[in-house]
C-alpha cells in the first residue's frame, strides 16, 4: 500500500512539475533580455472582458489591438495569445510573427492567412487553423487570455504556420520589450 502511495505521489510531482515547465517557458522573461516596457491595450475590451463577437459563441474575429512604441533597434514583432485555465494546459488561440517594427496596432478582423500584405506571418493555433481562433471555454467557465507581445531585435523568417514554441525558440535571446494583456470570457 505504501509502494503505491509512494508512486501517485511521484507520478503527481512529476506531472506538476512538467505542467510548471511548460507553463514558464511562456513566460516573456523566459525569451531572453526584454523589459515590460510596451503597453499593450485592446479598447474594444470593456472592464478586461473579451466581447461575444471576438469568440467562438460570436463572429470569431480578432480584435482591434493597439501598442506603444518599441525600443528603436526594433526589427520585428511577434504576438501571441494563450488560454492557460484550458483543461489540457495552455491552448494557444494566436500566433503571428514578423510584423513590421512600424507596426503600432492591428485592425479588427485580421483575415485568417498564412501571410498578410505587410509581411506578417501567421502561425497554427491549437485548433489546428491559421490565424486567430477565439476564446471558446467550456459551458459554465470563465477563462484568462494573454496576449503577449514581442519587440525583437531580428526578423524571425520563419515559414507560415509556425507554432507557439517555434516562434518562442525562434525568439529566445531577441526580446527587447515586451507586453503582456489579460481578459476574460466565459458563459
Amino acid at each position: 500500500m505504501r509502494q503505491e502511495i509512494a508512486r501517485s505521489v511521484r507520478a503527481i510531482a512529476t506531472a506538476l512539475l512538467v505542467a510548471v515547465a511548460g507553463f514558464s517557458g511562456c513566460h516573456p522573461a523566459a525569451l531572453g533580455q526584454g523589459k515590460p516596457d510596451l503597453q499593450l491595450r485592446a479598447p474594444g475590451f470593456p472592464n478586461g472582458e473579451i466581447p461575444k463577437k471576438f469568440t467562438c459563441d460570436g463572429d470569431d474575429s480578432s480584435p482591434r489591438l493597439e501598442w506603444s512604441a518599441p525600443p528603436a533597434s526594433t526589427q520585428s514583432f511577434a504576438l501571441t495569445i494563450v488560454d492557460h485555465d484550458a483543461p489540457v494546459g495552455s491552448f494557444v488561440h494566436w500566433v503571428l510573427y514578423d510584423l513590421p517594427p512600424t507596426t503600432r496596432g492591428l485592425p479588427e478582423g485580421v483575415p485568417n492567412e498564412d501571410q498578410l500584405t505587410d509581411g506578417s506571418r501567421q502561425g497554427e493555433n491549437d485548433f489546428g487553423k491559421i490565424g486567430y481562433g477565439g476564446p471558446c471555454p467550456p459551458g459554465g467557465s470563465s477563462h484568462r487570455y494573454t496576449f503577449s507581445l514581442y519587440a525583437l531585435d531580428a526578423k524571425l523568417n520563419l515559414a507560415p504556420r509556425a507554432t507557439r514554441s517555434q516562434v518562442e525558440r525562434a525568439s529566445k535571446g531577441h526580446v527587447l520589450a515586451y507586453g503582456e494583456l489579460v481578459a476574460r470570457y466565459g458563459h
